[in-house]
């Protein structure tokens, strides 16, 4: 739930969304996937080599980051994940929030070559704070929220204009072709 709003922020910015539910996949585990090519694992590294930025949700288990969501990261890559934009949303059961999961998904977001925005949300009590509808009750988390899909939305933009850009500029240094 926490999740789906701050893609409705991406979406209000204008990007298409595309929410990546990982219960809909049947992923091997990583491990043991080795040389293997799973129609399921293929299709979540599509998903996300055609994504320009991405908000990664997880609840908090145990201090870290949910085994399902490691498995997933554990099965793509820097051709997946380098260069896009990264925001992160976090619930957690308990009243510290899902500090350490963001903690732990920034550092794996850098070492996939990602960029991480700087905005992150963390929800602590999650089961308090959302309704029968699944809305956040808290106006200032739903903002925060909000925001997260919004910056990685614009970043996203900004990074994709900028490379355009580069592409332009070199395209009119590039001296001219004598044929061939």
């Amino acid at each position: 739930m926490a999740l789906e709003a701050a893609l409705r922020g991406a979406a209000e910015s204008g990007c298409e969304t595309d929410l990546i539910d990982l219960r809909e996949f049947q992923l091997p585990f990583a491990a043991a996937a080795a040389g293997e090519e799973p129609a399921d694992a293929v299709r979540l590294r599509e998903r996300i080599g055609a994504a320009d930025g991405i908000v990664l949700g997880t609840p908090e288990y145990h201090g870290s980051f949910s085994g399902v969501l490691k498995n997933a990261l554990d099965l793509t890559g820097f051709s997946e994940w380098e260069g896009k934009m990264l925001g992160l949303v976090g619930v957690s059961g308990g009243r510290m929030g899902a500090h350490e999961a963001l903690n732990s998904l920034r550092v794996v977001g850098r070492a996939l070559h990602a960029w991480v925005i700087p905005e992150q949300v963390s929800i602590p009590e999650a089961w308090k704070r959302f309704d029968d509808q699944g809305l956040l009750q808290d106006g200032e988390l739903a903002a925060r929220l909000l925001a997260v899909g919004r910056e990685v939305a614009r970043f996203a933009r900004l990074h994709k204009c900028a490379a355009a850009h580069d592409f332009l500029m070199n395209w009119e240094k590039a001296p001219e072709n004598p044929g061939a």
